[in-house]
């Protein structure tokens, strides 16, 4: 009688130990999904924070001046003020662009020209960098002439 009873007590163990092992995989996963979601989700807020719109004028586009991708860096002072922008040339291109920075109520608040060169279908990166007073507000407009 007592080897039937250690032998149950031993089933019910082992059946309690795989039934708490499945609940805790079963909530490590949920918890690690979760977390992944987490991480996501505060990468795409601070994505759309700092989100700066650009705005190219339609003489810039009539001459075969388009951009691809951009970000902002800070300078060594912790200010947003460097502009990295991918600047496509459709057409030969050899002239000034200026870069005009404007807040949410359009108040203008960093400016910088810059040399752009390219051949047809050319593209490449360029730093526009502003004043290291500027720091580029999430939210900005950037206007290109």
């Amino acid at each position: 009688m007592r080897k039937l009873l250690k032998l149950l007590i031993i089933s019910l163990i082992a059946v309690s130990c795989n039934k708490a092992k499945d609940t805790v995989n079963k909530g490590g996963e949920a918890v690690g999904e979760t977390a992944t979601e987490f991480i996501n989700g505060i990468s795409e807020g601070v994505d759309n924070t700092i989100d700066s719109k650009i705005v190219i004028s339609d003489e810039l586009k009539n001459k075969g001046i388009s951009i691809g991708k951009y970000y902002l860096k800070k300078d060594d002072s912790g200010n947003n003020n460097i502009l990295v922008i991918y600047i496509i040339t459709e057409n030969d291109f050899n002239g000034a662009l200026t870069f005009k920075v404007f807040d949410k109520r359009d108040a203008e608040y960093g400016r910088q020209k810059i040399e752009v060169s390219g051949k047809a279908g050319e593209a490449s990166y360029y730093d526009v960098v502003f004043d290291s007073r500027t720091d580029i507000e999430s939210k900005s407009t950037i206007k290109i002439n």
